[in-house]
């Protein structure tokens, strides 16, 4: 898609300038900002790794995500995505970590989490995490990729 190639070659330019590194934690959108950053020329000055963490065993075991947070809040929620960002960095060579968790569907539903709940997470090292959750509308592909959107967007507003 046109618009993530921009953002992502935006973010490059400003990591870039800014010597800043980014890591991803992705679940829903499954490596997806990963690949739109790896598709740049000159990504590898910028991009350190990709966690892709479906499950929640990975998110435990990549990303050092507790097991009572996933437990308490569930695998959707701010107190998860803040836990995979914290872990990204810990768990890397990034200054920059965004983390992607919600229900792209068509199934995995509750009345409290509708298709197309997505939490995310940015957080630069050494700062606190920020968040927001969306409701995208759309089927599965549309529901991911405007998740790749927001996560593009949020990580170039920290970037500068």
């Amino acid at each position: 898609m046109k618009q993530h190639q921009e953002l992502a070659r935006s973010l490059l330019d400003s990591c870039t300038a800014n010597h800043l590194k980014i890591a991803t934690a992705e679940s829903c959108t499954g490596g997806w900002v990963a690949k739109i950053l790896t598709d740049l020329p000159g990504s590898s000055a910028i991009f350190d790794r990709g966690f892709v963490t479906y499950s929640n065993e990975a998110k435990m075991d990549m990303l050092d995500v507790p097991m009572q947070t996933i437990e308490q809040w569930g695998a959707v929620s701010q107190q998860t995505v803040m836990a995979m960002t914290l872990g990204a960095l810990t768990n890397s060579r990034a200054q920059l970590a965004v983390a992607i968790s919600g229900i792209a569907g068509p199934s995995g539903a509750s009345p409290r989490k509708p298709v197309g709940t997505v939490w995310f997470a940015w957080q630069r090292q050494g700062q606190q995490a920020q968040t927001a959750i969306q409701r995208f509308y759309g089927d599965r592909d549309s529901v991911r990729s405007q998740a790749v959107t927001t996560a593009l967007r949020g990580l170039l507003e920290l970037s500068v």
